[in-house]
């Protein structure tokens, strides 16, 4: 349950563009005549019956939601939403609004009607009377503080949320119809707004993270291990035999000392042994 599927809250935002049109109606009327000797007494006149008069009545029964002035709807046939709506309005801070927006038409008024001779050129009576011209003014006024009121109540309700909302009880058809303006002809008949719920989009699935299995060993790294190890034994094999060269040749160098007169040295370091010849004496 959403104050903003109801239609009627959206039509009377459009007073915000239709009040400087009455406005500047209104210039145009009190241009049509002369100011009377006391102007500023016929202009506290007019204010009081046109603007104050009006927001004492809408302060003690606020305008109903589901009225245009003009037409309106069925009070049987009203919804729940609506009820509840109904409701909301006894909140102090559109009344509030609506004091302000009639205690501010008063210097608006006498501002007009004081530059209106510039606009008597324009004026669409011709020379009705300042009393005619007053008059006229009076239902216009009335007209302002009605729009402005169904203006900023609109507003408030727009932005009452769901909860506040579904947590308030809906009048009665009888108690809307004694504690709520609500002129017009029972003519008007307009369903709730679907509103589009926002959803967030679908998440794409994620991969199942499987583990990591070992891989195989290329055949170019056993090859390079191969190689490596080739040449590893290679190296030590070229190192062994220069050592075994450089030994031999350090005993060449130096032979060794102390051999006895039968013994000759080899090449290989061993020592051979002569067999002595004895002589026998005959």
């Amino acid at each position: 349950m959403n104050p903003r599927s109801e239609p009627l809250l959206w039509l009377q935002l459009t007073s915000l563009g239709v009040l400087p049109l009455e406005m500047l109606l209104v210039l145009l009327v009190l241009s049509s005549a002369d100011p009377g000797p006391l102007p500023g007494l016929e202009r506290l006149l007019v204010w009081a019956l046109g603007a104050v008069a009006p927001t004492v009545v809408l302060w003690r029964k606020p305008a109903d939601p589901g009225s245009l002035l003009l037409v309106k709807q069925p009070l049987p046939l009203r919804s729940e939403l609506a009820r509840r709506l109904a409701a909301l309005q006894t909140h102090i801070l559109p009344r509030l609004l609506l004091v302000l927006g009639t205690v501010l038409l008063l210097p608006l008024v006498w501002w007009l009607d004081r530059i209106a001779a510039l606009a008597s050129a324009l004026s669409p009576l011709e020379e009705p009377g300042r009393l005619l011209s007053l008059l006229i003014t009076v239902p216009l006024l009335a007209l302002v503080v009605w729009q402005w009121h169904q203006l900023v109540q609109a507003i408030w309700l727009l932005s009452r949320s769901p909860e506040q909302l579904a947590a308030t009880m809906p009048l009665s058809p009888g108690t809307m119809a004694n504690g709520r303006s609500s002129p017009g002809l029972p003519l008007l008949s307009l369903g709730s707004l679907q509103l589009a719920v926002a959803t967030a989009p679908p998440q794409p699935p994620q991969p199942s993270q499987r583990p990591q299995q070992p891989q195989p060993a290329s055949t170019a790294t056993v090859e390079s291990a191969e190689e490596t190890a080739s040449s590893a034994e290679t190296a030590s094999s070229a190192e062994a035999a220069d050592s075994i060269q450089e030994a031999a040749s350090t005993e060449e160098r130096n032979p060794t000392k102390g051999n006895s007169p039968g013994e000759t040295p080899t090449s290989t370091g061993a020592i051979a042994i002569k067999p002595e010849q004895t002589s026998e004496n005959p």
